[in-house]
């Protein structure tokens, strides 16, 4: 018996129902017209700092939509929509852009940056958030995406980290099935160097892209990629992220943790300020106790489960992802997991950053040559190798399950391999050269008005809608409790938090 058939065996029906997800979807508030929202969080929506559901991302106008963990897929998709609901009901006249690449841009230093209030937490935010500014442009860190946070009973950190490392090798089949940005807006990219076509007088694009988002423009840094992090084991991960943050870096140097006026500029000078700016397309996590952070929480604990970061919006789904999708991350997972899984070299985490910017700029391109090993295979071979080798686990699920949905799921993706014209991607380009010539914010904009209308047409039950006012004004009287309690001088606070110490395991929180 070889060891994927081996472990396929662990997959008891048992262990499959104990997967548990749960959902993190970013939007930004924009306009009717398609420019971006520059109003505060309102407030209907409660506290950005303490709210469980609702909260804010890098900017005050980009709303993050937060699931509960979930046992079933349908109740994580139908949690989501109920969080959509409430939050498009207090939006007024603005809408949630239903791209993963921004609505029309002001200039970078007009763009809101997230504010948490007084508290010293609330504050270390938004200076987090402005030190991102400096270091990346604003523009960049508009960009919106979902997140799926995954895990199963009984996997060691180990595991979790030959899951991750296969991930990685993967991805480019996430990205090609369900990349949805292959174009922008061009303010996004004004003033600085791209490969982007134009595609109307608004709109640059690429002809085969899949996901721009998750190319070289999109959450990309030159600092980042002289970070070789391997995912061999949770000690190593954690040696190269706590030298990242503690590593002085001569450009962040430059701009300084305050400016001539006094006011902070960022958090720090190191590589990266916190755990949070490590960019990746996977992160293994753990839940945190309050003030912890998070390295050292998986340094004391371990893995308790990953997130997958590189899922764009798809603009034609009410809530930007369906069950389906779910369930071949489902699949897909498991397969991460079960199969044999390599450690990583230097040369192997440099050919996988090739192979996601080929794949994030000419996904679709018919022939497309990836990097594996010593060689190179076609996307559409190496992908339908993939699908053949999910089936197994799709019908275990189905077994354990009572149903055919994870088998769908993964007939979908063979389809999607077979014919690139019905991508999301494709589709979106289509869509907007067919009806929008080919105007990226005009074909959104459409998209981000039918949504929003479709979202308020469907009735929120009058018990769902008490529970999140009740929970918005809760959020609130805990984020005063929270400042109420601060006792140290914010400068303090800091110095406190960020210790180097407070990244080590068995040390104090």
């Amino acid at each position: 018996m070889d060891s994927f058939t081996e472990a396929l065996g662990t997959l008891t029906p048992q262990r499959l129902l104990g997967i548990r997800r749960g959902v993190e979807k970013e939007s930004l508030r924009a306009l009717p017209t398609g420019a971006l929202a520059m109003t505060p969080h309102p407030v209907a929506l409660g506290s950005a700092l303490t709210h469980p559901h609702i909260t804010t991302d890098f900017s005050e106008s980009q709303v993050e939509l937060i699931t509960g963990v979930h046992a079933g897929v349908q109740e994580c998709v139908d949690e989501l929509t109920q969080v959509q609901q409430f939050t498009m009901a207090a939006l007024g006249e603005e809408m949630l852009w239903v791209s993963s690449m921004p609505c029309g841009l002001p200039t970078g230093e007009q763009i809101p940056i997230g504010q948490y209030g007084v508290s010293n937490v609330g504050q270390s935010k938004s200076v987090y958030r402005m030190g991102l500014g400096y270091r990346y442009g604003r523009r960049m860190q508009t960009i919106s995406g979902i997140h799926y946070n995954w895990s199963l009973p009984d996997v060691s950190s180990d595991a979790y980290f030959g899951l991750i490392r296969n991930f990685r090798r993967h991805a480019f089949l996430l990205l090609y099935l369900f990349g949805a940005s292959p174009a922008v807006c061009s303010t996004f990219v004004a003033g600085r160097p791209h490969q982007l076509q134009a595609l109307s007088a608004n709109t640059m694009y690429l002809p085969y892209a899949t996901s721009l988002r998750m190319g070289r423009l999109g959450y990309q840094s030159d600092a980042q990629t002289s970070l070789a992090v391997s995912y061999n084991n949770l000690e190593g991960y954690g040696d190269s992220l706590q030298d990242a943050l503690t590593r002085p870096y001569a450009p962040y140097q430059s701009i300084g943790v305050r400016g001539p006026d006094g006011a902070y500029r960022q958090l720090g000078t190191s590589l990266l300020q916190i755990e949070n700016e490590f960019y990746g397309t996977i992160r293994p996590k753990r839940v945190i106790f309050p003030g912890e952070r998070p390295l050292h929480a998986l340094r004391e604990r371990g893995v308790e489960y990953v997130e997958v970061r590189l899922m764009d919006l798809d603009p034609f789904e009410p809530v930007g992802i369906n069950s389906q999708t779910m369930r071949f991350l489902d699949v897909f997972l498991l397969h991460c997991l079960t199969a044999e899984s390599p450690k990583d070299t230097p040369s192997e985490i440099a050919a996988l950053a090739r192979n996601q910017h080929r794949v994030a700029e000419r996904g679709r391109e018919p022939g497309l040559q990836l990097e594996r090993g010593d060689s190179t295979i076609g996307l559409q071979d190496w992908g339908l190798e993939l699908v053949k080798a999910l089936t197994p686990i799709a019908h275990q699920l189905d077994a354990a399950h009572g149903g055919t949905d994870y088998a769908a799921a993964v007939d979908a993706a063979w389809q999607s391999l077979h014919h690139p014209e019905t991508l999301p991607s494709a589709r979106v380009l289509r869509v907007m050269q067919e009806q929008f010539d080919g105007s990226f914010v005009a074909f959104a904009r459409a998209q981000s008005v039918a949504t929003r209308q479709a979202v308020l047409d469907a009735p929120l039950d009058a018990g769902v809608r008490a529970k999140f006012e009740q929970q918005s004004r809760k959020s609130l009287e805990e984020q005063r409790a929270v400042e109420a309690a601060d006792t140290m001088p914010f400068d303090i606070y800091l110095q406190e938090y960020l210790s180097p110490r407070r990244l080590v395991a068995g040390k104090g929180r």
